[in-house]
């Protein structure tokens, strides 16, 4: 397992970059996470990025898809699209310290 280093921690992470432990993930790191995808973290980001950590730890830590984010949490597909382009579930989760969603390319 490969281990980086993130903000100034050692970070356990899988073979795509994605953390290993999601207890390990605070917001301070999700902001470096977001900036390493080329995302500034703003009030919008911030939403979807909650809803799915607390969302994971309340479902059997199963990473919510891009369809349950819409359903359960109430966001729009387009707008996420447009926060976190091209792959908005794989980067939501990336940045929420998460398994990517199953499914998710």
């Amino acid at each position: 397992m490969p281990t980086t280093t993130i903000a100034g921690r050692r970070i356990d992470v899988n073979e795509e970059g994605f953390l290993v432990n999601p207890d390990e993930w605070d917001e301070a790191l999700a902001v470096e996470l977001a900036r390493q995808i080329g995302i500034e973290m703003t009030d919008a980001h911030w939403a979807p990025i909650r809803f799915m950590r607390e969302d994971y730890q309340a479902n059997d830590k199963v990473t919510p898809t891009l369809r349950r984010m819409s359903t359960a949490g109430g966001f729009n597909v387009k707008e996420l699209f447009a926060l976190f382009p091209k792959k908005p579930a794989k980067k939501m989760s990336y940045i929420a310290g998460v398994p990517k969603p199953v499914g998710c390319v």
